[in-house]
């Protein structure tokens, strides 16, 4: 028989009266921020999150998707009577104290979840490394000599320290994406307009998601019907899906251990009876072409005024987008409109993608990384422009991103589910 997953574990746990909310709080809090770089979370304060435990554990409810889960909040939404840095010290110097929760801080309490505490995150998740100058490069807690890539670093390491289930991300161009596969965990990035950004700091209103990070494919349906009031997908016809697999120049660059990954997750596709075919979206090499100046123009617009607080590569950054004329923009936003229908497209021939987030598997901490941005974006950006939901299917060589059509979450959601039952039977 194949194990629970990590949440389905703790939930029946809970029921049978095992454990509680506040004992297993009680035994995530002592692993926070541990890594050698000491910074999984930007706000902790452990007699805070253990009120929310015993709160949890007194209500009645029943069948609260997230009863008693410890999860972490990246710090870019509010949580009431805590600071929002943003990833910056400016923000959190110059900001109040939040007076309410955000639309995910407060989703997540009305599931039952138990807020761990609000983690570290790229400067204005303006940054895919997990590199951060004021609150400090975020380490892997597994292995300290590696980045966990970013700009959902803490949330990342939140969940492979175990001081977490789960966490929220956010993912623009790949900040959920890169991080849950450089740490070999499992990510899900929701369609672009899914679910509510009140309370929550943008970087680029074109693009930005919100998503998960966490540990088992079969978790992704709960945790998404938690936050988005998603209802998982019943299963429908025996069909089985078509899957398209990324070739061509964008992959070329991959090195060993991501095409690893790729040979991998394609022999557990066809073990599902998926029929696999190569393809070659000529088009997506555009995507980064449009995503950035876009991105940059409109991250500009949100922190005019501010540049100079900020490091001097993302100062850099939004100089350059508040550069671009309204004319300019104009032509990038229409190149971005006939980008979506050609992703449109390209559904019509296959279910699901199968691609690589990075082409790089590790990430080494001090090394130069000024030019890894463009590289690993090169590859995610073409979900970001096109909006599409993604499922990270975990490895520990490199994991990699599973597309749907906009909007197609659920089925997306249904499929990574039985790709984890299926790993989880081969597994026992």
């Amino acid at each position: 028989m194949p194990s629970l997953s990590p949440l389905a574990a703790l939930l029946a746990a809970y029921q049978a009266g095992t454990t509680s909310p506040e004992e297993q709080t009680r035994a995530c809090l002592p692993r926070a921020n541990g890594s050698a770089s000491r910074n999984t979370y930007i706000a902790l304060d452990p007699d805070w999150t253990l009120a929310e435990a015993r709160r949890q554990s007194a209500r009645s409810e029943d069948a609260l998707p997230l009863a008693g889960i410890p999860v972490a909040l990246k710090d870019c939404f509010d949580l009431a009577g805590f600071p929002t840095s943003s990833g910056s010290h400016f923000y959190a110097q110059h900001l109040p104290p939040a007076a309410a929760d955000s639309w995910v801080a407060a989703r997540l309490r009305r599931a039952g979840a138990v807020i761990t505490g609000k983690t570290h995150m790229h400067q204005l998740a303006f940054g895919i490394t997990g590199e951060n100058r004021d609150y400090g490069d975020c380490l892997q807690p597994a292995h300290p000599a590696l980045l966990t890539g970013g700009s959902s670093s803490g949330s990342a390491a939140a969940v492979q320290e175990g001081s977490a289930l789960a966490a929220i991300g956010t993912d623009t161009g790949g900040s959920v994406r890169a991080p849950a596969a450089l740490c070999g965990l499992a990510g899900y990035r929701a369609s672009l307009g899914l679910g509510g950004w009140n309370g929550g700091y943008h970087l680029s209103q074109s693009f930005d998601t919100i998503g998960w990070l966490f540990r088992d494919l079969r978790d992704a349906p709960r945790l998404a019907e938690a936050l988005f009031d998603l209802p998982p997908e019943i299963q429908g016809s025996s069909t089985a899906p078509r899957i398209g697999v990324l070739t061509g120049p964008l992959v070329e660059p991959c090195d060993a251990a991501v095409r690893r990954s790729m040979g991998f997750w394609q022999d557990q596709l066809r073990r599902l009876s998926a029929a696999i075919e190569p393809t070659e979206p000529t088009f997506w090499t555009e995507a980064w072409d449009i995503y950035a100046p876009i991105q940059a123009a409109e991250a500009a617009r949100l922190h005019t005024g501010h540049f100079h607080e900020f490091e001097p590569v993302i100062a850099a950054r939004l100089e350059w987008g508040a550069s671009f004329t309204e004319a300019q923009l104009h032509a990038f936003y229409l190149r971005r409109q006939a980008f979506c229908g050609q992703s449109d497209a390209l559904f019509s021939c296959c279910d699901f993608l199968l691609a690589p987030i990075t082409p790089i598997s590790r990430l080494l901490a001090g090394a130069d990384h000024s030019e890894t941005r463009p590289q690993i974006l090169r590859l995610t950006t073409p979900a970001s422009v096109a909006g599409l939901p993604a499922i990270v299917l975990p490895s520990p060589d490199c994991g990699l991103q599973l597309l749907a059509q906009r909007n197609d979450d659920r089925r997306l959601l249904r499929f990574a589910a039985l790709l984890g039952d299926a790993r989880a039977v081969e597994s026992a």
